[in-house]
């Protein structure tokens, strides 16, 4: 075997270990549905969330809002919030709060890196 014949297949079979290292990863997402009492989807909800640092294992300081789309729902990218985490810290717990006119409600997640967590809150009457 020649040597550029070896130094060919060595480049390829680095190149291919480099390509499998680098696969694309999911983000972490949580999605927020938001329902009337009577079930209905709402538009421009004000959505709030927050690291509840009492849970176990606890969560860092962390707070985000956004407002629901025309489809009634709203998403959080928590990547940020993982790159803070660091590697050791894969899940985070968050409290959520809606507002939408004179109504709030409550709700609690649990956010895991590279999946997406989806809650529903419904506003009370």
């Amino acid at each position: 075997m020649s040597m550029k014949t070896i130094l060919t297949s060595f480049f390829a079979l680095s190149l291919l270990m480099l390509l499998g290292a680098c696969e694309p990863k999911d983000p972490a997402i949580i999605k927020v549905f938001v329902r009337s009492s009577s079930n209905q989807l709402i538009d421009g909800a004000k959505v709030i969330i927050i690291g509840d640092q009492q849970s176990t294992p606890a969560t860092l300081a962390f707070v985000d809002t956004t407002f629901t789309n025309s489809s009634g729902f709203t998403t959080f990218d928590m990547d940020p919030y993982f790159s803070i985490a660091g590697e050791s810290n894969k899940t985070g717990y968050f409290d959520i709060i809606v507002k939408y006119n004179n109504k709030t409600a409550y709700g609690y997640t649990r956010a895991k890196v590279h999946t997406t967590a989806v809650e529903t809150i419904y506003l009370p009457n």
